[in-house]
């Protein structure tokens, strides 16, 4: 079993040795990337570079491919096969049957502006190796499919049309190259890819040849999403890292290529604690959570983060996973992160038709519909300064602070380590008073009876 039909795979052979011959023509690229600056020092909250992504806070993923077509997780069927599940060769010939005759660019970005997200962040390439752009380096890619557009070059030109930053994800790993790993053999057995054979520098190159499409073609890119599985040490980060800046010197990055990036990336959980520079994640792994406290640190020891979640349980589409998380749920997670001083990227997956599904659809209007009201208390701010209390969150900005309800109480609400002296008070979701009294230890809130906003209502105090 191959990734590719033997004709394929030579002719994209014969594509990856030009390739690298182009290479040598992208300029006089790869001496002068060796000192090239890469802004990673200092205080990540007074850094220019990443100042909209932490007013941002809130943003969309999209994982779409012609995975879609079989409701299955992208790439991971062909990696970790199930039995009775579908077979590599299936899954690499779904291409031949894409084609999302109903895409509309213009209305993804329009959802999203309706759940009050800042940025989209879209996968060009995900581990199987499709491209969703019309790359010049590869054969499997959309352009090669009935569909035959460049989703990538639609959906960059509804964003800058919007005003909406757009990220790329880009998996380092690629189950179709011939250079990442034996093609001859099934993904099963070597999709970690083989940097011990004498090809490897070839598939980097061809990395840096589709970094570079991405990053000089479709304009500015707010941020590179690498995601590369893992040993990525194998993949030699820092060229990566100093060619996008390079190119795109305010692109940001994230941290799963071997190297520190701009941002932390935990996946499908929420850490109990604020992130710090001294706790590396292993994106998937919550067991850094038991690393962390319940503890307000100084900005110079912050890490910015980014929890990515999805709405039901697969990034992919799939039309039998009926298990949504609730509207509720998603507002408090996103509530949780920023109080935490994260992002939220919240995932999508499209179906085979280029629409989104109706029940994603309703949870982001949902959540957009509390930012429409409650939005100050989210973007712009940073980490609140009470943490690890049960029944609240909070977020901060400027002479403000931000006092997320999740828990009603029965008697008035009584709140440790406000510090500022507190001006006034008053609910965001009515714009009502609110009553309080302050000494050195305690701000104690008088709160109307009933619970003005059943997923989370925000209390905004003004301090001097």
């Amino acid at each position: 079993m191959t990734s590719c039909g033997a004709k394929s795979c030579r002719a994209d052979e014969r594509r990856f040795t030009a390739s690298r011959r182009n290479f040598l023509k992208v300029g006089a690229l790869a001496g002068s990337l060796l000192f090239f600056p890469t802004p990673l020092l200092g205080s990540i909250l007074s850094d220019e570079r990443t100042a909209w992504y932490r007013d941002a806070k809130f943003g969309m993923f999209i994982h779409w491919g012609p995975y879609s077509l079989a409701s299955v997780e992208a790439s991971w069927p062909i990696m970790t096969p199930k039995p009775g599940g579908i077979t590599e060769a299936e899954y690499v010939d779904l291409p031949k049957r894409f084609n999302a005759e109903k895409f509309d660019a213009r209305a993804f970005v329009e959802l999203a502006r309706s759940a009050g997200q800042r940025y989209m962040v879209f996968t060009t390439k995900h581990h199987d190796g499709f491209c969703m752009f019309d790359s010049a380096y590869t054969s499997y890619k959309i352009t090669n499919t009935p569909y035959g557009k460049d989703i990538v070059e639609q959906l960059s030109s509804a964003c800058k049309e919007a005003d909406m930053p757009l990220g790329f994800y880009y998996s380092p790993a690629d189950m179709h190259h011939p250079a990442f790993r034996d093609t001859s053999k099934p993904a099963s057995v070597n999709w970690h890819g083989e940097p011990t054979r004498p090809e490897w520098p070839i598939y980097l190159d061809y990395m840096q040849l589709q970094l570079t499409e991405l990053l000089t073609r479709y304009g500015p890119v707010a941020l590179i999403w690498f995601d590369g599985l893992n040993d990525q040490q194998k993949y030699d980060g820092r060229r990566f890292l100093e060619l996008i800046h390079h190119l795109q010197s305010a692109t940001l990055v994230n941290d799963r290529i071997g190297v520190p990036g701009d941002y932390a990336t935990p996946e499908q959980f929420i850490p109990k604690g604020i992130p710090t520079k001294d706790v590396r994640f292993n994106a998937v792994d919550s067991r850094v959570n038991e690393k962390l406290r319940p503890v307000v640190p100084t900005p110079e020891d912050f890490q910015l983060w980014e929890t990515c979640m999805t709405i039901n349980n697969q990034w992919a589409y799939n039309e039998h996973d009926r298990g949504f998380k609730s509207a509720q749920f998603l507002t408090r997670s996103l509530v949780e992160v920023a109080s935490r001083g994260g992002n939220f990227l919240l995932n999508v997956g499209p179906r085979p038709d280029g629409t989104i599904q109706p029940e994603f659809q309703e949870r982001l209007r949902a959540i957009g519909d509390w930012l429409s009201i409650n939005g100050d208390a989210i973007y712009g701010t940073s980490y609140g300064p009470v943490q690890g209390v049960a029944s609240i969150r909070t977020t901060a900005k400027e002479n403000k602070i931000f006092v997320h309800v999740f828990e009603w109480p029965t008697g008035a609400l009584e709140i440790s380590g406000i510090k500022p002296r507190v001006l006034s008070a008053r609910l965001l979701a009515t714009g009502q008073a609110v009553e309080f009294a302050q000494t050195e230890q305690t701000t104690r809130l008088h709160l109307p009876p009933q619970m003005p906003d059943r997923d989370v209502t925000t209390i905004a105090l003004i301090t001097a």
